[in-house]
């Protein structure tokens, strides 16, 4: 559960679960992420999970940092209502057009593309935390065999769709951004309903991820069914 809770700055709580990065810390900090949403305290604005930290912002005209520790540290979060996590299948097209950066990742591991793209579909992996950009996955746990680096040099824009990996992670970019991350496909997918207000992310914490690999025509005509 939560190791340390402690001030950030002057309006905000900073809730510390551990140092390692696995499912079952992962969880807690899911649990409780949305334990307080639901419960909707009194002063919070803003509650931002990561992969073992939990950070609750809140108005200090209406509460203070003992106050919102207080009610965290008598949260049962087994009475309350938790989201039912989704299981998703996500198709990725590795044709030479999207996979941007499988060259230089030959390279780096040692391996050809087959057995890179092999060790990669062949993950379920686990959502740990969205951010960076609106609804970006940082989905763990990456096979080790293809655990690497970021680019040394990050690319000024990264296409939108555009499915990455970088040590034990792998993210897909919901939007064209900035990004140091190694491009190995692009999913047609729409990862971000902005028009959603209750949940616009398709991809939430807590979530199941598989992959699997569609031709490039198959990737053309993905929207059009």
């Amino acid at each position: 559960m939560i190791k340390n809770i402690s001030n950030l700055g002057d309006a905000a709580v900073y809730c510390d679960f551990g140092k390692e990065v696995n499912k079952e810390i992962n969880s807690n900090v899911i649990k409780y992420f949305y334990s307080i949403r639901n419960q909707k305290i009194k002063g919070i604005n803003n509650l931002t999970p990561s992969y073992n930290k939990l950070i609750i912002s809140f108005d200090l005209k209406l509460t203070n940092f003992n106050e919102i520790k207080k009610k965290i540290e008598n949260l049962n979060i087994n009475e309350v209502f938790i989201k039912n996590n989704k299981e998703l299948k996500i198709p990725v097209c590795c044709d030479e057009i999207f996979g941007l950066d499988i060259d230089i990742l030959e390279k780096k591991l040692s391996l050809k593309k087959d057995k890179i793209l092999e060790n990669f579909f062949n993950t379920e992996y686990f959502c740990y935390m969205t951010g960076f950009i609106a609804g970006m996955p940082f989905l763990g746990d990456l096979n080790k065999n293809i655990h690497t680096k970021r680019l040394e040099t990050p690319r000024v824009i990264v296409p939108k769709g555009s499915v990455g990996i970088t040590e034990q992670f792998a993210n897909i970019y919901t939007f064209e951004s900035p990004g140091g991350w190694n491009i190995i496909g692009n999913t047609p997918v729409e990862m971000f309903d902005s028009s959603n207000e209750k949940d616009p992310n398709m991809i939430d914490p807590g979530d199941k991820v598989t992959f699997y690999e569609i031709s490039l025509n198959e990737y053309k005509s993905y929207n059009e069914r």
